[in-house]
């Protein structure tokens, strides 16, 4: 473990060869930074010494231990076996020595304890001469700062008198603020016959020895990080590779990472070799976790003079603890506060806040002392709180945001004042957990009726009223809150939570028309943030053709997506994209939002964004995300805390469970409670869909047709009939073809693509699929090409896969079984890759006049060329189309068509993608033409 400290020892033992050739004493003090290795060094070369013919004597000094008269001294001599006669001088001498010495290295003037101190000083060099007669003598005293005077006196007397004789004197001492025994050290400094050696950081190169004996990048790159984190200090770099296994070497610790005793350890062994007010340095420190001058905020902090802080933080940043003048990992800073009883961290937080408050610092980041201190005693505690809870609410961070106004929360506050630190309360935990906000809204509802409805009051609880049903509350507020000397701002204010009123529960609606064109006017004419998301999902719900939802709600979150305050405000455009019929926009921008930290610090948001992915997921016919992002957005939030949003996740795992062919887990997701409330959202509509295909799975066409009869009604009743909120009639068509009513499912696919507006590709791609079903042979060929185009470019792999299997049957009916087989093998394919099963296996299914039964396997491989498969890719490969213009001709994944790429590389014996042509040309025939598969 001795690395880097090649150099020192190399210098110790060739001092010792020549201390044992010339005959000539010598003095090296090894020194370094507490934890750098002085003790190994030491060690290891008395170790060298005894075995190279040297007679070693170590004694280690102690701070326990310094107003023990001559204790190290004591320890040298003690150790060695001496014959009888000196044994008993050499005791003597100890316990006859004066209890009072001169000053090691005292500047000048004659002492009376000189003449009773020189006998013993002879007598016990003597002794040492006796022991160095036979061979070189070596003394090692480790810690020497902390030595007792009289031993000092003692070493400095062999010291002068060095010489001519063989005795290698090596002390180690660490940094410390202010040298011990500084004419000690200034006269041991004279001396000619010395040398000071002292141990560096380790560097990268070093640490990597450490971490595997092969220098390879892998060790490098987990060396790095293990410097940033211990700044080369060797005690602390060794507890930290010691406990990191080796599987684990890629990944720097976190804040959080529990890294076990050992470095805790090593960290507080650092800080408790230091002085103690090194120490109280590091824990004010740890308590301000703030970067840049900290000399004066910690004089300040500790009551001390600011210039005595400056050497006690350079003497951290030498141990390496500190990188410039903060603590160099948030794990150091943990393992000090840890070390801190509860009643000093509340202390230097307390302290701290008031601090800095006095410095003018941010809100927040006084804030964030008070809370931890849990103090708000001073009268100017409230308003920085205050402050300080709304700027994290912008920021997306209500966690920060509630531990404020908790705190506030127990200071003495006027009404108004307790009104709006409850509404911010109720906003800050309700992004939390919005089952922790029910008894906050009541009193917050009690106090804005009985208050007459004052507008902050009223319209702040409106989204969380909205969240559980309470629409008739909320309508109330907005209109006990209107009157005629409203301010403009708060008139748009209210507009705006009307619209929302009526978006989440259409039935409003009608009554809001009038406002919901503002929000499209403002979006037309770049107006607010919030007017234009409110606006994106109005048009979204009521499109009109007047302009493009799907770019305004593209440009919105390109905007805004960086900002984590906004995060609440960009699930209106998500929703905005789904019901316009672009879930592929949806799923990349879900997938983004969720890495920023907003979704991190607010479960709310971040299962309201994992809940549409998973919708989003499954409209594209991913049934293996969706599931799992829906799961996960409950895990998150429970049902019971989604209000009437609890119905979204719910109807995507219903879904998900029916298109698996897992009915009797579609049935528990049913069991859950939905909020009567949720039927009165559009989000209920996405339920009632959900429960309509179970029922029609399992027979029940009854059950089905009531559920999707009940959605159009509230669609045309709300004035929302879009196909991108709920296709209704497509799905009734569904059930009526189930039941062989092909006549009614025509006349209401019909009327689905006459839709003058809100038909997506992915709803007319469906429709058409369905029609071909009651269509003539010859028209039905046509419409399901169209059918497959369609839902090809949309992205809806499941849906696709449904269109090909009713291709290939359609090709089977028609006697072009070998093109049959083909797409039902694709199809199969990527319904696997779905997580379709059930639908794969019902694609291979025998049926009269359908495809051979079992999987479709791949047609045996020539013994001398390819398969029928790699013949096909490779022509398209040959022709210049690329592998996801291949994947899409062929309806097979870009993966499948890289593995038959390779294959074909190495059967052909070629290198790269021109090579093809020419050794393509024995199979130009049967690949002239690519497979049509729909065409007329």
């Amino acid at each position: 473990m001795l690395v880097q400290r090649e150099e020192q020892l190399t210098l110790l033992r060739e001092t010792f060869q020549n201390c044992e050739r010339q005959r000539k004493g010598h003095v090296s003090l090894v020194t370094g930074a507490v934890g750098s290795g002085k003790t190994s060094v030491l060690e290891s070369f008395g170790d060298w010494a005894a075995t190279a013919g040297g007679r070693v004597l170590s004694a280690t000094a102690s701070r326990t231990e310094r107003g023990l008269h001559l204790g190290v001294l004591g320890q040298l001599l003690q150790g060695p076996r001496f014959d009888p006669d000196t044994g008993i001088r050499v005791e003597r001498l100890l316990r006859d020595s004066p209890a009072a010495s001169p000053e090691a290295g005292r500047d000048g003037g004659e002492d009376p304890a000189d003449q009773v101190w020189a006998p013993v000083l002879h007598g016990l060099f003597s002794t040492l001469l006796d022991l160095a007669e036979s061979e070189p003598l070596v003394l090692t005293v480790d810690d020497v700062h902390h030595a007792d005077p009289a031993s000092l006196h003692c070493l400095l007397y062999v010291a002068r008198r060095l010489r001519h004789i063989p005795i290698m004197v090596v002390l180690a001492e660490a940094r410390t603020l202010r040298p011990s025994h500084p004419h000690f050290r200034a006269e041991l400094f004279s001396q000619p016959h010395f040398t000071r050696i002292t141990l560096p950081p380790l560097t990268v190169e070093a640490i990597a020895r450490l971490v595997d004996d092969d220098v390879e990048p892998a060790a490098r790159e987990a060396a790095e990080r293990c410097l940033r984190m211990t700044g080369g200090n060797p005690l602390l770099t060794r507890a930290l590779i010691e406990e990191r296994p080796r599987s684990a070497t890629d990944e720097e610790p976190t804040a959080d990472a529990a890294l076990g005793d050992a470095f805790d350890q090593a960290v507080l062994g650092c800080l408790y070799r230091h002085e103690p007010g090194v120490r109280r340095v590091a824990q004010a420190m740890a308590v301000l976790d703030r970067p840049g001058g900290p000399a004066d905020l910690l004089g300040h902090l500790l009551d001390v003079v600011p210039e005595s802080v400056t050497p006690m933080v350079s003497m951290l940043r030498t141990t390496g603890l500190l990188d410039q003048d903060r603590l160099r990992h948030p794990r150091i800073r943990r393992s000090i506060l840890a070390d801190m009883s509860v009643d000093e961290r509340r202390g230097l937080h307390q302290r701290a806040a008031e601090v800095l408050h006095e410095h003018g610092v941010e809100p927040g980041d006084v804030a964030e002392h008070l809370v931890a201190a849990g103090w708000a005693e001073a009268g100017w505690t409230v308003p920085v709180l205050h402050d300080a809870a709304a700027q994290a609410l912008a920021a997306g961070r209500p966690d920060v945001a509630a531990g404020c106004l908790r705190l506030v929360g127990r200071a003495e506050v006027d009404d108004d004042q307790r009104v709006a630190i409850t509404a911010m309360q109720v906003s800050a935990r309700w992004q939390i957990n919005p089952l922790a906000v029910n008894g906050q809204l009541d009193q917050l509802v009690d106090a804005a009726r009985s208050g007459g409805w004052p507008t902050h009051a009223a319209l702040s609880a409106v989204p969380y009223l909205l969240w559980q049903g309470r629409a008739e509350e909320v309508e109330e507020a907005i209109t006990g809150c209107a009157g005629d000397d409203e301010q403009a701002h708060a008139a748009g204010r209210r507009r705006m939570m009307h619209l929302l009123l009526g978006l989440s529960h259409p039935e409003h609606l009608a009554a809001v028309r009038e406002a919901a064109a503002a929000p499209r006017t403002a979006l037309l004419a770049g107006g607010s943030s919030p007017a234009q998301a409110l606006g994106l999902v109005g048009a979204a719900l009521t499109p009109t053709g007047d302009h493009d939802t799907v770019a305004a709600a593209d440009h919105l979150l390109h905007r805004h997506h960086a900002d984590d305050g906004m995060l609440p405000l960009l699930t209106a455009p998500l929703l905005a994209l789904l019901w316009a019929g672009r879930a592929d926009r949806v799923a990349a921008w879900t997938a983004v939002l969720l890495e920023r930290p907003a979704a991190r610090h607010a479960p709310i948001w971040r299962a309201v964004l994992r809940a549409l992915r998973a919708e989003a997921a499954l409209r594209l016919g991913d049934l293996t995300v969706a599931e799992q992002q829906a799961r996960t957005a409950l895990d998150d939030l429970p049902v019971a805390a989604w209000g009437v949003a609890a119905a979204g996740p719910l109807a995507t795992l219903i879904a998900c469970a029916t298109e698996s062919g897992r009915h009797a887990e579609a049935d528990r997701w049913l069991a859950q409670s939905v909020p009567a409330g949720a039927f009165r959202t559009p989000l209920g509509l996405h339920y009632l869909a959900a429960r309509a295909r179970h029922h029609l799975a399992l027979g029940r066409a009854h059950a089905a047709t009531t559920d999707l009869r009940r959605c159009g009604e509230l669609m045309r009743a709300w004035g929302v009939d879009v196909a991108g909120l709920v296709p209704w009639r497509l799905e009734l068509a569904r059930v009526q073809l189930a039941v062989g009513n092909k006549a009614h499912a025509t006349q209401l696919l019909q009327e689905q693509l006459r839709a003058p507006h809100g038909v997506d590709d992915r709803t007319r791609g469906r429709a058409l699929r369905l029609l071909a079903g009651t269509a003539a042979p010859d028209h039905r060929r046509k419409l399901l090409s169209e059918a497959v185009n369609l839902l090809q470019g949309c992205g809806d792999r499941l849906e696709l896969v449904r269109a090909l299997g009713d291709t290939g049957q359609t090709l089977q009916r028609a006697g072009d079984s070998a093109q049959a087989r083909l797409l039902v093998r694709r199809a199969y394919q990527l319904a696997q890759d779905c997580g379709a099963s059930v639908l794969a296996q019902r694609l291979v299914r025998r049926e009269p006049g359908g495809v051979p039964a079992g999987p479709p396997a791949e047609a045996p491989e020539p013994e001398d060329g390819l398969s029928e498969a790699e013949r096909r890719v490779a022509a398209l490969a040959a022709q210049g189309h690329t592998n996801r213009q291949i994947s899409s001709k062929l309806f097979i994944t870009v993966s499948t068509v890289e593995q038959h790429l390779t294959r074909v590389y190495r059967k052909l014996d070629v290198k790269r993608r021109s090579d093809l042509p020419a050794r393509l040309v024995a199979f130009a025939e049967p690949l002239g033409e690519e497979i049509q598969p729909a065409a007329s």
